[in-house]
């Protein structure tokens, strides 16, 4: 199952544009869902995704999205660049004592790392080298997680009275907190940016600005917390999000390993004209982050406008894909190749689509 969620709520079916489940070349099977948005559109957006051979639901972040004609995408990021998230979310529903349930997870550089809720009270690890922390460490992470619960409870019950609703009714209250930090090759670490923002049964309803320091409502229901914490003291949460980022970031070792880049070729009936093919080239299981990818027509580059990109994203072992893809004349002559580099590469590989595969 699928669903594209805004502010952890997913959006109506008919508001999306599906491919339907295709088949990959290797006997997998593909599914891609599409929502149109606008370009300044500051809403945090995710995937949500299960399927029968996960424990768990894979949540991808889609808050920086990928613009493929004029911004830079979010994915095509360079090695030493690395991001936290805390993503939580509250509901008013089966609250005792207006005690709500309370979920976080926290990813770093786009993987998820832990999971928490309040039902249990239980920080459960994601990724192996977590269980390498010091067990003050990591029980100071899960105080930190139940804290900003309990705090998150207050605010919703701020929210539910500035929007006059009853807990009765279900409501839910989304927060993120995150910061992302670029480190050059001497280890020294800069702060790129930081992230702290709210959202309420789907909507943003306040954010801070790092810059000017300065909360802003996007709605009148939020006017009584941005004045109330414009007049407190400077948020410091995207201190403590860098200052916890290179705490993991010690430990996280072992993705430095060296993987195996694999590259495939396969092409597809297009969906939108039937005399069209989408050739598609996938790289899959790069290490570090930054990769190099070029769709070539006779050895020529084709440029980027023409394409479409994933962007860079995480597997779930660490390792990273990326996708590129075009469309061509069904019954074109034209000798196709991808043409791909990265760091663990001593040469570059090249994959020849002149006898591409048809999945119909």
């Amino acid at each position: 199952m699928m669903e594209t969620v805004r502010f952890w709520t997913s959006l109506p079916e008919h508001l999306l544009t599906s491919s339907g489940v295709r088949p990959n070349d290797d006997g997998t099977y593909q599914l891609r869902k599409s929502v149109e948005i606008q370009e300044d559109n500051t809403a945090y957006y995710d995937c949500y995704v299960t399927h029968s051979t996960l424990e768990e639901p894979i949540i991808k972040q889609w808050g920086n999205y990928i613009c493929v004609t004029s911004c830079i995408s979010a994915g095509d990021s360079d090695s030493g660049k690395h991001s936290l998230h805390y993503l939580y979310t509250i509901q008013s529903r089966n609250s005792t004592d207006r005690m709500y349930e309370f979920s976080a997870v926290t990813l770093l550089d786009d993987r998820q790392i832990d999971s928490y809720s309040s039902t249990d009270g239980v920080r459960t690890p994601k990724q192996d080298w977590l269980k390498e922390m010091k067990e003050s460490e990591w029980t100071a992470g899960a105080d930190k997680l139940k804290y900003d619960g309990q705090y998150l409870n207050k605010i919703l019950d701020i929210q539910m009275k500035t929007f006059r609703h009853d807990e009765s009714d279900g409501h839910t209250l989304q927060w993120r907190i995150g910061c992302e930090v670029e480190t050059d090759s001497g280890g020294s670490l800069s702060v790129l940016n930081c992230i702290n923002e709210y959202g309420y049964d789907g909507q943003n309803v306040t954010s801070y600005n790092w810059t000017s320091r300065r909360w802003s409502a996007s709605v009148s229901q939020a006017k009584v917390l941005e004045e109330e914490w414009n007049a407190g003291p400077v948020d410091r949460r995207g201190e403590d999000c860098v200052e916890w980022l290179k705490k993991y970031l010690q430990y996280n070792t072992s993705d430095t390993k060296v993987t195996s880049l694999d590259v495939y070729m396969f092409a597809n009936k297009s969906t939108t004209d039937s005399g069209l093919l989408t050739l598609t080239c996938l790289a899959t299981g790069f290490y570090p982050k930054s990769v190099e990818m070029s769709v070539r027509e006779f050895t020529t580059s084709l440029p980027e406008h023409l394409l479409t990109t994933s962007g860079v994203r995480p597997n779930d072992d660490g390792t990273y894909q990326l996708r590129k893809s075009v469309e061509i004349q069904e019954d074109e002559a034209a000798d196709y190749d991808c043409y791909v580099t990265h760091s663990s590469l001593n040469t570059s590989v090249i994959k020849q689509w002149g006898e591409y595969i048809c999945v119909t």
